[in-house]
């Protein structure tokens, strides 16, 4: 068998391209692929002639799975249909981007990828009740996976015990002969593999550090709040500390332990930086037991957005400016009063920061049961 090559690049091209491989992935081919990673090799996880050779050339045994490649992040559901608040938070910062996950699925046979296929993708796609889930950041990887109309599983297109292929060229010193496609376009970004994290309920294992090192996935596995206010001398730290209380009495910890538990409650301003808090938060929230006298505010920055998993804008305006910053980060801002704004205490007396602070309570009783920890 002859190996057919297509060079290409991103934007003209690339439609047909990507055509012909999802038709013969279709058809129970092979086909290799860039990612951001390393080329992938993609088989049809519904057809057990294609796994079959899938297998052959990774020389995998039977029974172990592959991982299943996915288009978006959004068709994860199909595969692991109760995912964790942990599973959910990383797919939601990691993804798309070199990060595959290994996420548990207590019964696979509730998974609606088996009811739309009759059940006949289970040994290819679970393996002891787990299954691997990936979702490349990359142009052509994606646009393939999106338009083939099946499951795809891959696994990296080099024979086993051979270094992951970087290039086109990689991919053909091992495998030419082999598969029916290759879409060569030149070196990935990274050149080194995805990390593999296996998620076991509330925790996550490292199983192998790749393009992320520990480092940063312990960042992608925590839970940060972020609140925003303007200068974020009042209502924002004031919000933040009381959150912290708050969380703290629902597990029943200390809040200087809520970061070895994995979650961090941050506070910054849209036009923040410029001192310490106000003298009447400090006193009213030490009232309560928070103490905000070592506080200094801090600007909103496009990182400490795309870093925080739930984001609590004071007003409309400020939601605003965070959408202007980070677009993406949509689904995650809502107003700390849900549909009304928090006025500025800011000048007021200390009346009117208590008065600001018993509605910031009230907003936080009603929004931190909806947050899983």
């Amino acid at each position: 068998m002859t190996t057919e090559v297509i060079r290409l690049a991103y934007g003209e091209g690339s439609t047909q391209a990507v055509a012909r491989a999802a038709d013969i992935l279709m058809r129970g081919g092979l086909v290799a692929f860039p990612t951001e990673t390393v080329y992938g090799l993609a088989a049809r996880a519904d057809d057990p002639r294609a796994m079959d050779r899938l297998r052959a050339v990774k020389q995998r045994e039977a029974e172990k799975a592959f991982t299943v490649h996915l288009g978006s992040p959004e068709d994860a559901k199909r595969f692991a249909p109760d995912p964790s608040g942990l599973a959910r938070r990383f797919m939601r910062k990691g993804w798309p981007g070199p990060l595959t996950l290994v996420l548990p699925v207590s019964d696979p046979d509730s998974a609606p990828i088996l009811a739309e296929r009759n059940g006949s993708t289970a040994s290819a796609i679970y393996y002891n009740n787990t299954v691997g889930l990936r979702c490349p950041d990359d142009l052509i990887a994606s646009t393939l996976l999106r338009a083939t109309d099946a499951p795809v599983v891959a696994a990296s297109a080099n024979q086993a015990g051979r270094q992951p292929p970087r290039s086109g060229a990689d991919v053909l010193d091992d495998l030419d002969g082999e598969i029916d496609l290759l879409l060569d376009a030149g070196e990935t970004r990274y050149a080194k593999p995805s990390t593999i994290v296996r998620l076991e309920d509330s925790t996550y294992r490292l199983l192998r550090e790749g393009v992320y090192d520990a480092g940063i996935v312990d960042r992608l596995a925590r839970l940060k709040l972020l609140f925003v206010c303007s200068g974020n001398t009042c209502r924002s730290p004031m919000a933040a500390g009381l959150a912290m209380k708050l969380l703290a009495e629902r597990l029943r910890c200390d809040p200087s332990d809520l970061a070895a538990l994995g979650i961090e409650v941050d506070s910054a301003g849209t036009s923040g930086g410029l001192g310490t808090a106000a003298a009447h938060a400090v006193a009213v929230t030490a009232r309560r037991g928070i103490d905000l006298s070592s506080h200094l505010s801090r600007a909103l920055t496009r990182d400490i957005i795309r870093q925080s998993d739930h984001i609590f804008a004071m007003t409309t305006a400020h939601r605003e400016k965070i959408l202007a910053l980070e677009p993406s980060a949509a689904g995650r801002v809502t107003l700390l009063l849900g549909d009304q704004d928090l006025s500025d205490p800011m000048e007021g007396s200390e009346a009117d920061y208590e008065k600001c602070f018993a509605s910031i309570e009230k907003g936080l009783l009603s929004r931190l049961p909806e947050i899983e920890v």
